[in-house]
């Protein structure tokens, strides 16, 4: 279904239906209604801003946006010019199992406060901002993916949390690619340590085994092109676990999508 552009003639352009217009002024009813009670709120700093779900200008130039040049397997910013096709030092020593990973944002300050504010303080409607500029990072991911599958929580910590951030920024993703999105495909089955404050092989050894695709989902995966979406790439202890079980399921592609990930120092020149 081709989406509606606002470049085009006014003659060409299909008026919307009352419907649509009643809906559409509803919810600038309700947003109002919202701010008037609930201000909006910087996404990094928490000042006042004009829309919600928005950086300040402080913020925004705070922010370390990932830009080639990049390492084409891991999506490590390089400080300089490689050539096409460079690789970062850690891709060639020990190669991911997925295939690329790409990611908006190098996780600082300013990205560390928007995914805790969006985890643990329940300000989903982030997932818009994030949503939107993962799908931006990753967009040479998504041209040709077959489907969208968020790392799951393990329903024990999902009842807790009452949503999975990854899901919510997948189901953005989707709606700014039109790649569908699974929610089904990929089950956490093991209860897993939470990862903050673990070593590189805890990490691994914690979610080692955690992850498994359902029977049902098989035929979904089995040859298929999958991007898999989180929030934040620390150590990839998580993702490659996740990879792994996708690649028994008969993936034909994994690549990943992450609204920020950790980058050495070195290749930033910080």
């Amino acid at each position: 279904m081709p989406r509606y552009d606002p470049a085009m003639d006014e003659e060409t352009r299909t008026p919307p239906s009352l419907k649509a217009r009643f809906v559409a002024a509803g919810r600038r009813v309700g947003r109002a209604a919202i701010d008037l009670v609930l201000p909006p709120v910087c996404a990094g700093c928490h000042q006042p801003v004009a829309d919600p779900g928005a950086f300040c200008g402080a913020c925004w130039g705070r922010l370390r946006l990932i830009e080639r040049p990049y390492c084409e397997r891991l999506g490590i910013p390089f400080g300089y010019d490689l050539g096409p096709g460079a690789l970062s030092a850690e891709a060639i020593a020990d190669p991911p199992p997925f295939d690329r990973a790409r990611a908006a944002v190098v996780y600082d300050d300013v990205a560390r406060e928007v995914v805790q504010s969006l985890k643990y303080r329940d300000r989903t409607e982030l997932a818009g901002l994030v949503g939107r500029m993962t799908a931006r990072a990753a967009r040479e991911l998504l041209v040709d993916a077959d489907v969208l599958v968020p790392v799951p929580l393990h329903p024990r910590r999902l009842w807790m949390r009452r949503f999975n951030q990854a899901a919510l920024i997948a189901g953005v993703i989707g709606r700014e690619s039109g790649v569908p999105v699974s929610l089904e495909a990929l089950q956490r089955i093991r209860a897993t340590r939470a990862q903050v404050g673990l070593s590189g092989r805890e990490r691994a050894d914690n979610v080692r085994g955690a992850f498994r695709v359902p029977p049902a989902a098989k035929p979904e995966i089995a040859g298929r092109k999958i991007v898999l979406v989180d929030d934040v790439l620390t150590t990839g202890a998580t993702i490659e676990a996740a990879t792994r079980a996708l690649k028994r399921a008969g993936a034909a592609r994994i690549d990943v999508a992450t609204f920020a990930r950790v980058a050495p120092r070195e290749a930033l020149h910080i």
